[in-house]
């Protein structure tokens, strides 16, 4: 037999896996047309020139990029310098994430979309990245954005949307929210306004190295004793919103007309989100929240499950000139990301999947063979029309045989048919997992099923 194997990074989803996560992607599509987002697909590779010097160097190196092949590749064979190499060998990658792609095909159907413009997209995106624990090569993102709007109502909308989908999970989460000018205005009151990608990169490893692993990081960055003594003193605000804003204006820093910015656009998104939902509960306001991405410009967003220790499960933000980047200017958005591994993991941790979920087919009818077999031929028509799953084993094999096969499958019941079930015009309903059985009528036994 032959060694067979996928590549390192890659994964099979077997039935039992694909069911859960179609109930996932199910339930987050629901919300997404709910409120209003059109679908989208691009293609799985884009060309090299829309994807490099977005992502910054490290995206740049964990791009898969796509070789070309014949004639193409014969002429790299002789090209005389590197850059023309490169561009003869590949001119094509696949898709890193969903977010530049989307801005790309706004970007070419600006004279044809309607804005703002609100569209999801559930695909799969590639990384070079190494392979470990929760980390793969190959993942779906399951992304919404509202484009062409200033509206803070956005962000409110895009929140309100993450509670729904989670409670309809019953997932138990935190919504953490920061403002990117706050940050911005902390690198202008310290010095270092260029130096601000630098120093939100460092913030955003906070909750995985504490506070003194950050500071240290920050002195190895060359940032001044005087500079870290501020951000130290940031960093250290704590307390429900309220308080965090108070602190913030007590230590100076909102007199910086960027972090006061920053502010008065919180709390407007969170009296927006009151005025939706009818509170502000599960909302954290998180000072320290980074997510370390160059084009978020206002409100930050992210996810965490409360009763599983895990890495964020969702996240997004403002991005003010997205487009800007292919030749489409002043096109400010807002948008988020929903993590379906790491909310797939959380829910089979804590056996929140709803028991349908877990076996494709409600009943499995039990073959006797003989006249028996043209009354399951019925009966498995009348099921399905409605709206019943059901399948009937092929071939009178063994009663003990075919029960076996109902148990692999997590099949909840069984239905037997046998020639004295036959005279009667009846039928056995059994429950696979308490034992209990049931003569019913056919339409008895669709009704009991539909209950």
């Amino acid at each position: 037999m032959s060694n067979v194997s996928i590549p390192k990074g890659t994964r099979d989803f077997g039935p039992e896996v694909m069911r859960k996560r179609n109930y996932l992607f199910a339930v987050i599509r629901n919300a997404f047309i709910q409120y209003g987002f059109e679908p989208l697909e691009t293609p799985a590779m884009e060309n090299i020139e829309t994807l490099t010097g977005k992502y910054g160097d490290e995206g740049d190196k964990l791009m898969f990029r796509i070789l070309n092949n014949g004639e193409i590749l014969e002429k790299a064979k002789s090209s005389e310098n590197n850059n023309a190499l490169i561009k003869n060998v590949s001119e094509k990658a696949l898709r890193y994430d969903l977010t530049i792609p989307f801005a790309r095909y706004v970007a070419m159907n600006r004279g044809t979309l309607a804005f703002p413009f609100r569209r999801y997209q559930m695909q799969a995106v590639w990384r070079a990245d190494r392979p470990q624990k929760g980390r793969f090569r190959e993942f779906y993102q399951c992304d919404a954005d509202i484009v062409g709007s200033n509206a803070l109502l956005n962000e409110a909308e895009l929140i309100a949307l993450y509670l729904d989908v989670f409670r309809t999970l019953n997932l138990n989460v935190e919504i953490r929210l920061n403002n990117r000018k706050i940050l911005a205005g902390l690198a202008n009151c310290i010095g270092a306004a260029d130096r601000l990608t630098d120093m939100t990169i460092l913030i955003d490893k906070l909750d995985k190295i504490e506070l003194s692993g950050v500071m240290q990081e920050l002195e190895k960055a060359a940032f001044t004793a005087e500079q870290c003594e501020k951000i130290q003193a940031y960093l250290s605000i704590s307390g429900d919103w309220k308080t965090q804003l108070t602190r913030l204006r007590e230590i100076g820093l909102a007199s910086d007309e960027m972090v006061a910015k920053g502010i008065a656009e919180f709390e407007e998104v969170m009296t927006l989100y009151r005025l939706m939902v009818g509170n502000n509960d599960g909302i954290v306001l998180d000072l320290t929240l980074a997510r370390g991405l160059n084009y978020y410009t206002g409100t930050i967003i992210e996810v965490k499950a409360k009763d599983v220790a895990m890495g964020s499960i969702g996240g997004g933000g403002r991005y003010d000139d997205l487009t800007g980047i292919f030749g489409f200017p002043n096109m400010s958005g807002v948008g988020i990301s929903f993590g379906l591994d790491r909310i797939y993991a959380v829910m089979d941790e804590l056996n929140l999947f709803p028991q349908e979920v877990v076996s494709a087919t409600k009943v499995l009818l039990i073959q006797f063979g003989g006249i028996a077999e043209s009354v399951c031929l019925n009966a498995i028509r009348q099921l399905r029309l409605n709206g019943i799953p059901a399948e009937i084993y092929p071939s009178a094999e063994k009663i003990k045989k075919q029960m076996e096969y109902a148990n692999k499958k997590q099949i909840p019941f069984v239905v037997l048919i046998g020639d004295e079930e036959v005279a009667q015009s009846k039928l056995i309903l059994k429950n696979m997992q308490s034992g209990d059985q049931q003569l019913l009528t056919l339409e008895e036994m669709i009704q009991a099923l539909k209950n």
